[in-house]
């Protein structure tokens, strides 16, 4: 297989959004996005207690593209104005496609932060293109046991297929694009090639350890976390140094305008006060505080 040359590397520097401190990959000065994916962030671990808690995000809407979260460890509660409520466990996906306009609302659990214990998530914004931005709104959940797993010849490399194809294997969510999501779990000396499609961006972005990808350079926490491909192979390979986890992204360029604003993704300014007056009407569903 041939691999991709590496377009670049980035650290994952933390950023505060009121009382939640985390990690902001893109985007930066340095990278606005990587089409179709529009912003990624890291957040957490978080020590969640009755005293402790700055993630409960009440309702609030959105529009024009899917918002995703992978939760990596801990328990969240999904509420939205579809009238879904599904708890959301480590190594579960919920991948929400606003479309047209969807109001959510997400934070620990109850009983989670009763009890007590560690949050740490990715949560990724996907672009829609322009025909799909004003589809209608919808919400899938997949828990971590429905997902294929393929594991390297070492046995040492677990990589779940959240969305897309890898080795015949697909990934248990529906996808609006053309799209690969996949999550990397690599023990100490593990080894595994991933192949994708060269019209994809691909990215790689390591939430713990430290690998070695395409044999050139290293990911590790607090260095370089994100690592963007070039279009001119076929894939990449890892060798990780010490237990790692990474998430591995992949999507069809959508080469569209995009402009944004607070929790709208359009491809105008125009559309973007059109949605603030729609949410404002109501027209995006309603979502009680509790």
């Amino acid at each position: 297989m041939k691999l991709n040359t590496i377009k670049r590397a980035g650290r994952s520097h933390f950023i505060d959004m009121g009382p939640i401190r985390l990690r902001q990959p893109f985007p930066t000065e340095h990278i606005e996005m990587i089409d179709p994916f529009v912003l990624l962030h890291h957040y957490g671990p978080y020590e969640i207690s009755e005293t402790n808690n700055p993630f409960d995000l009440g309702p609030h809407p959105h529009r024009g593209f899917e918002p995703v979260t992978f939760l990596v460890q801990g328990e969240q509660l999904h509420r939205d104005s579809l009238g879904n409520e599904s708890v959301v466990k480590a190594g579960d996906v919920q991948w929400t496609t606003a479309g047209r306009g969807i109001i959510h609302a997400e934070g620990p659990t109850k009983d989670f932060v009763k009890k007590g214990g560690t949050l740490e998530g990715i949560q990724l914004w996907l672009n829609l293109p322009s025909e799909k931005k004003m589809i209608e709104a919808n919400y899938q959940h997949a828990t971590h046991k429905e997902f294929n797993v393929i594991t390297s010849e070492d046995g040492k490399v677990e990589t779940r297929i959240i969305a897309g194809e890898l080795n015949n294997a697909f990934g248990r969510i529906g996808t609006q694009t053309a799209v690969n999501a996949f999550m990397i779990d690599a023990k100490a000396g593990g080894e595994q090639s991933v192949s994708y499609s060269n019209s994809h961006h691909g990215l790689l972005y390591l939430l713990k350890g430290k690998v070695i990808v395409n044999d050139v350079e290293a990911l590790e926490l607090d260095k370089n976390q994100l690592m963007e491909f070039q279009q001119d192979g076929e894939g990449f390979s890892i060798k990780a140094e010490a237990d790692s986890t990474l998430l591995f992204l992949s999507g069809e360029p959508i080469d569209e305008s995009v402009a944004t604003y607070g929790p709208y993704v359009m491809n105008s300014q125009t559309e973007l006060l059109e949605a603030m007056r729609d949410f404002q009407m109501g027209k995006m569903g309603f979502l009680p505080a509790n």
